[in-house]
């Protein structure tokens, strides 16, 4: 059912009135009955004008519902609403936003067709939406065509084309040589323009070149910001020169620049890498002391660290950290710990781990599939191995359940261990099950099963020959009896 609102609006109703309680509106099915509510008061003189449409569409764009927001741009046009620019480009970054920069294209050639010319800063956000999806052809072809049409030259199209260029480590000549021309077309670098070469160099480890460009910026009273620091802290981190980076980060908090979540992160990344997780821990530390908020990322570096230097229960400590801040694990996370406790042979914790990532509701997709299959059965191995019979027959039976792969050597390890047990019910169980998924078990496998079988038929064999002598040696005398009877 659609939502229904009814207004009583006053006989001057303004666009002023109707942009405030659409803007204050936040389920946007209300919002949409408002902006409906105000058009039904049409007959007594009030019409909507580019204020009102635009801050729907506006709504409509954030909410990713495109194409009313669309039809609403082609009622404008037969209600003759003066149609700007802007209400083109929020849909244009709408569809940026999601991912469609083509739909973002198909908007901005519209902008003629409603008789709206685009001006450079239209240019230069399709642009720079081409750019951000790797779009990267397309891109510059966009580029040309807008020199062809004669949009001038600006700082910020030429930044936007340098980041295009330090996408490619192939073209990361090309975009120096353009920063090199920049002055000479009456377009100075800025700050942005460093940033994003700088953070090319360090993306194809050409830290030398990166830090000589870093240098130059400071020389020039560029003052270098948190993002350039932190993309310059990333690439020493990556090319291990970790002491460098730690002096950097000293630097931009003397600068009075504070570090983010990302320097942060890129620093205890470097840390952990080379085996210095207590160094980690202590930025860690350091960084929530400076209300800085740790994310999932953050998170998954000091769980990767930790249990790479066998340091479990701290690696546990920081999952509960991280969903005591309401961010939750996600599979990979969990398989690095389980895979730490099946390590050293700590197979029910590894167990109770799985659960929780279950009861988490950590699904199986194509991503995580290969990981669900090798820790499962890791665990369910395992589990055996420590003869916890009934809880590895659980969580196989979870397996099934969940359409995750039992291997061969799970098959062949839980039925051997219900053979050891003597419980051949579950062992033929499995082996159905085993033959049905195609695995053919190994002659030493067959060889338990039917040892098992052979054993089980001369303990039966035995029990109806004691069974014979017990009764031959009870029914004896009662014929003897009755012979004497007669």
């Amino acid at each position: 059912m659609g939502t229904k609102v009814v207004f009583k609006w006053s006989k001057k109703i303004t666009t002023s009135q109707v942009v405030h309680l659409i803007k204050a509106e936040r389920n946007i099915d209300k919002a949409l009955a408002i902006f409906d509510s105000a058009t039904a008061e049409y007959a007594n003189g009030f019409r909507h004008d580019h204020s009102t449409f635009g801050i729907m569409i506006s709504k409509l764009v954030s909410a990713n519902k495109f194409r009313p927001a669309e039809d609403l741009l082609d009622r404008m046009k037969v209600e003759k609403c003066d149609l700007r620019e802007d209400i083109f480009l929020s849909i244009c970054r709408g569809y940026g936003r999601v991912h469609r920069p083509f739909d973002a294209i198909r908007v901005f050639d519209k902008m003629r067709e409603f008789k709206c010319e685009p001006s450079k800063k239209s240019y230069i956000t399709v642009f720079d939406i081409l750019v951000e999806e790797n779009q990267l052809k397309i891109a510059l072809r966009f580029y040309r065509h807008m020199k062809e049409v004669g949009v001038p030259t600006s700082v910020a199209s030429l930044n936007i084309l340098i980041k295009a260029l330090c996408k490619n480590g192939g073209t990361m000549d090309s975009a120096l040589h353009i920063f090199h021309e920049m002055p000479n077309r009456g377009c100075p670098p800025d700050s942005y323009t460093y940033g994003t070469l700088i953070n090319g160099f360090c993306r194809f480890g050409k830290i030398t070149e990166a830090k000589e460009l870093f240098e130059e910026m400071k020389m020039r009273d560029g003052s270098p910001s948190v993002v350039t620091y932190s993309s310059l802290i990333h690439g020493l981190c990556q090319s291990k020169n970790l002491n460098e980076a730690i002096g950097l980060l000293e630097e931009m908090k003397c600068n009075g620049i504070e570090p983010n979540v990302f320097t942060y992160s890129s620093l205890m990344d470097g840390l952990c890498k080379d085996g210095r997780s207590s160094e980690a821990m202590e930025l860690l530390e350091t960084m929530v002391s400076k209300s800085c908020k740790p994310n999932t990322i953050t998170y998954s570096i000091l769980i990767h660290g930790l249990c790479k230097e066998g340091k479990l229960q701290e690696a546990v400590d920081i999952l509960d950290r991280m969903k005591l801040q309401g961010l939750q694990p996600d599979a990979g996370l969990y398989g690095k710990i389980i895979s730490g406790f099946c390590n050293i042979n700590k197979f029910q914790e590894a167990a109770n781990f799985l659960d929780e990532m279950i009861l988490g509701r950590t699904s199986v997709n194509r991503l995580t599939w290969s990981l669900h299959v090798r820790i499962y059965n890791m665990v369910v191995q395992g589990l055996c191995t420590k003869c916890d019979l009934s809880r590895a027959f659980q969580l196989y039976l979870s397996m099934r359940t969940r359409g995750i792969s039992v291997e061969t050597g799970t098959f062949e390890t839980l039925m051997k261990s219900f053979c050891k047990k003597g419980d051949l019910h579950k062992a033929v169980h499995v082996v159905d099950e085993m033959v049905i998924d195609g695995c053919i078990p190994e002659e030493g496998a067959w060889s338990t099963l039917l040892g098992a079988f052979w054993d089980e038929r001369m303990v039966q064999e035995s029990i109806e020959l004691f069974q014979v002598e017990l009764i031959s040696e009870f029914a004896e005398p009662d014929i003897e009896i009755q012979d004497e009877a007669f």
